[in-house]
């Protein structure tokens, strides 16, 4: 079979790919294997943060001059690493670019990065003084509420003890007018059942006198006048000489006079159903006797050793 061009030119093509993928091979199975080597010979890598020195306060400037220096880690051995045997390479093969190597970073201590690190930064002045004027000030503010408080609760302990105290006040003083109320309505209904009392007396006494000073057969019908005309003689001169005390209630008070002729007074006695206080009688009592001799000149024809009145106030 006769080769035509068309065959020839896919062979050549086919040929320079072949070629083409060898050279990939071999350029980057060189490259892995240089670039392990470098990375081994570097060692680990480490990161590092820098730090300037100025930076930092003067406390923990002083506290890193004061720490005892570390002794410097004795260099450790190391095999050396058996570098692999570049492989033979066409003399039409690029050389690859070398990789540069990197400065290698010192690492900094750890304990002294930590500490650093740790280390609060220190406030400025001006913060300080405003921290402590805020701490005093609620501190303060903290007294001065509890010192209200207890002022509040002073006031209000003292403002219950006085209503308290106005309370007990007025129990008292309804207590004091409700005995005096009864005291008053006890008095009245005394007064009211002697005033009864003492018009049921004199009425009495009127008809016993009205009886007495009946004219005796033979006798003129003047007597009954002469009594009368008797009678209110000595009441004129007992009101005369009478010390009246104050609220005499009104009413007749009866009383029974013994005396001798002349006028000479020898007893006096209020008779039930006066209605005035015990006062006002012992007062009705002494006026008799300081109202002695009794009218008895000119009634000595109508003349009785014992006599009742009907007292009255007027």
């Amino acid at each position: 079979m006769k080769e035509t061009r068309a065959d020839t030119m896919q062979s050549f093509v086919a040929a320079l790919l072949l070629h083409a993928l060898l050279f990939a091979l071999f350029y980057f199975g060189l490259y892995w294997t240089w670039t392990d080597a470098e990375e081994i010979q570097r060692g680990p890598v480490i990161e590092a943060t820098l730090i300037d020195p100025n930076a930092l306060s003067a406390s923990m400037r002083r506290a890193l001059a004061k720490r005892p220096e570390q002794p410097a880690p004795a260099p450790e051995a190391t095999a050396p690493v058996e570098q692999p045997k570049p492989e033979p390479r066409p003399e039409d093969a690029p050389t690859p670019p070398q990789p540069v190597a990197q400065d290698v970073v010192p690492e900094p201590d750890v304990i002294e990065q930590e500490q650093v690190t740790q280390a609060p930064s220190p406030k400025p002045p001006a913060e300080k003084v405003q921290d402590a004027k805020q701490r005093q000030e609620q501190i303060d503010t903290t007294a001065q509420d509890r010192q209200m408080q207890a002022e509040r609760e002073r006031r209000l302990s003292a403002m219950e003890q006085m209503r308290q105290k106005q309370l007990e006040d007025i129990r008292r003083e309804r207590e004091l007018n409700q005995k005096e109320l009864t005291l008053r309505e006890q008095k009245l209904r005394q007064i009211a059942d002697a005033r009864s009392a003492a018009d049921a007396a004199a009425q009495a006494d009127a008809r016993s006198e009205n009886a007495e000073a009946a004219p005796q057969p033979g006798m003129g019908g003047d007597a009954d006048t002469l009594r009368s005309r008797w009678l209110m003689a000595i009441v004129s001169q007992i009101r005369q000489n009478w010390s009246r005390p104050d609220d005499v209630p009104a009413g007749q008070c009866p009383i029974r006079i013994s005396m001798e002729r002349g006028g000479r007074v020898a007893s006096v006695e209020v008779l039930p159903g006066c209605p005035y206080d015990e006062l006002t009688r012992r007062s009705v009592e002494a006026a008799v006797f300081k109202a002695q001799p009794l009218p008895y000149a000119g009634f000595e024809r109508v003349f009785q050793p014992e006599l009742r009145l009907g007292f009255r106030a007027e």
